[in-house]
C-alpha cells in the first residue's frame, strides 16, 4: 500500500483512468470482432456497416490515447483489406481453392 498522500492520489487517479480507457478499448475490440464475424459469414453489406463503426471506435480510442494511432491505423487497414478481399471473391467459401 502507498504511504504518501501523493501516491494514494495517484492510485485513485490511475484507477479512474484505467476504467475510462477500458471502455474505449473494449468498444473498439467488440466492433472489430463483430465485423470479422460478419465477414467470415459472408454478410458483406452488414460487415461494411459494422466496419464503419469499428473504424470510428478505433479512431476514438487512438484520439484518447488508449491505443497508439499507428496501432489503430494497422487495425483499420487489416480489417478493410479482409473485407475487400472477401467482397471480391466469387460466392463460396473464403478458403476455397487454397492448398
Amino acid at each position: 500500500m502507498a504511504n504518501t498522500k501523493s501516491a494514494i492520489k495517484r492510485i485513485r487517479s490511475s484507477a479512474k483512468k484505467r476504467e475510462r480507457n477500458r471502455v474505449f478499448r473494449s468498444r473498439a475490440r467488440t466492433f472489430v470482432k463483430k465485423t470479422k464475424r460478419l465477414i467470415a459469414e459472408g454478410k458483406i453489406e452488414e460487415a461494411r456497416e459494422k466496419a464503419q463503426l469499428a473504424i470510428s471506435a478505433l479512431d476514438k480510442a487512438a484520439e484518447k490515447g488508449v491505443i497508439h494511432k499507428k496501432n489503430a491505423a494497422r487495425c483499420k487497414s487489416r480489417l478493410m483489406r479482409r473485407l475487400n478481399r472477401t467482397a471480391q471473391q466469387p460466392t463460396g467459401s473464403p478458403n476455397e481453392g487454397k492448398a
